[in-house]
């Protein structure tokens, strides 16, 4: 029986294991449930397991033969503040949280293939890397501070996530930036408030917040190469009460995205130099609060070419992309990949007028189950390639 053929008979526990989480979801560092379902599971099946890792983190790690090369694969864990509406029998029980990004789905793949690996020949050492809290609040950063890499060494890297509006189970590779930072900027506008009638004698953050929103969208416009990605939202302006008062403030909450290191800086120069010219030329007082996000994702050109041939291999040239095209969401996996080598996968949840072309982060979303043995599927190929390649070389 083929790989592929093996990781189907055996989906359907990992199935019923998916949707048992999705019913129980957990927030960022609080994935109690999740993370002693995880290790009991990889105890079972012989792995060494590791916990606590980033608060809740669980590792598993398993050795074959002599080899010394050592090959990480992560899945994250976490759920998001969102009330589902999938009227689904198997959505969340826990009111106002669900897995609405399909974190529940990765956990499943990973550990269906835990279930093959634990059987399977190769020469090495695996860690299976279950992580906490990717939804913003940087559960890999938290893994890394915890020595994550020297407790569990790693050569490689590799993590995958699924995508709605791509179709089920295509495989979506991609070398170089691949998903990009995420800053947040809270700009407050200190004015002078005063009568509405007499907007004279008054310093208007107001009318200054405004210009700051239409002069942003010049930074993208104007300053950053038009060959490179980059994206200047604001999302929240928030100033008075009542139409016949000019407030003492105004406040802006701002997103800002790019896909290249060096662009990412220049916005933040960009920002700030113009926000505090703009405030000035109104007479307000502009007091910028920048805070560093995700970094810029980026896929090693080596290990991308790994993915693709294992990819290749395991579906055919029809079910993947060789280089997919970057998106311009966030992940914290990006601070595991600048300390390791390694490739971020996308899968296809489901395009058109399917269930599983509902986008992430959307109180409708479900992860599609069929991508349960592709997953499996690829982790197993691809772990057995990289941890036998050593035993080639010498």
């Amino acid at each position: 029986m083929d790989l592929l053929s093996l990781s189907t008979e055996q989906s359907g526990e990992f199935v019923r294991l998916r949707r048992d989480i999705h019913r129980h979801p957990e927030l960022g560092f609080e994935e109690h449930r999740t993370s002693a379902l995880v290790a009991d599971k990889l105890r079972d099946w012989g792995y060494e397991v590791g916990q606590g890792l980033g608060g809740t983190g669980v590792v598993g790690r398993l050795r074959r033969g002599t080899g010394a090369r050592r090959l990480g694969i992560r899945a994250d864990m976490d759920a998001l503040p969102i009330q589902e509406a999938s009227g689904l029998a198997h959505a969340s029980c826990r009111a106002g949280l669900m897995h609405a990004c399909g974190h529940d789905g990765h956990t499943a793949m990973l550990l269906a293939a835990a279930r093959l690996l634990a059987a399977a020949d190769f020469d090495g050492t695996l860690h299976l890397i279950f992580q906490p809290a990717e939804e913003g609040l940087g559960g890999a950063l938290r893994m890394l501070e915890d020595g994550l890499f020297e407790k569990y060494p790693c050569d490689a890297i590799f993590a995958m996530h699924n995508m709605p509006g791509i179709p089920q189970g295509r495989l979506v590779l991609r070398e170089g930036p691949m998903m990009a930072s995420s800053d947040y900027i809270t700009i407050t506008l200190h004015g002078s408030g005063g009568h509405g009638a007499m907007p004279h004698r008054a310093a208007d953050p107001v009318v200054a917040a405004a210009s700051i929103v239409m002069a942003l969208q010049t930074v993208v416009s104007r300053n950053v190469d038009p060959l490179q990605a980059a994206v200047v939202t604001v999302g929240a302006l928030q100033a008075g009460q009542a139409n016949n008062v000019i407030p003492q403030q105004a406040r802006m909450e701002l997103s800002v995205r790019a896909l290249d290191r060096d662009v990412r800086r220049l916005l933040q120069d960009r920002i700030r130099a113009l926000v505090a010219a703009q405030a000035e030329s109104f007479g307000v007082r502009a007091e910028i609060d920048y805070r560093s996000g995700y970094t810029v994702l980026v896929n090693d050109p080596g290990q991308t070419a790994l993915a693709r041939e294992v990819a290749l291999e395991l579906l055919g040239p029809q079910q993947v992309t060789l280089q997919g095209e970057p998106l311009t969401g966030s992940e914290d996996f990006a601070f595991m990949l600048e300390r390791v080598p390694g490739s971020y996968v996308l899968i296809g949840n489901g395009d058109g007028d399917s269930a599983g072309a509902c986008m992430v982060h959307n109180p409708g979303y479900d992860f599609n189950d069929a991508n349960i043995p592709i997953g499996a599927a690829f982790w197993v190929k691809l772990a057995q390639r990289f941890l036998v390649q050593e035993a080639n070389q010498s």
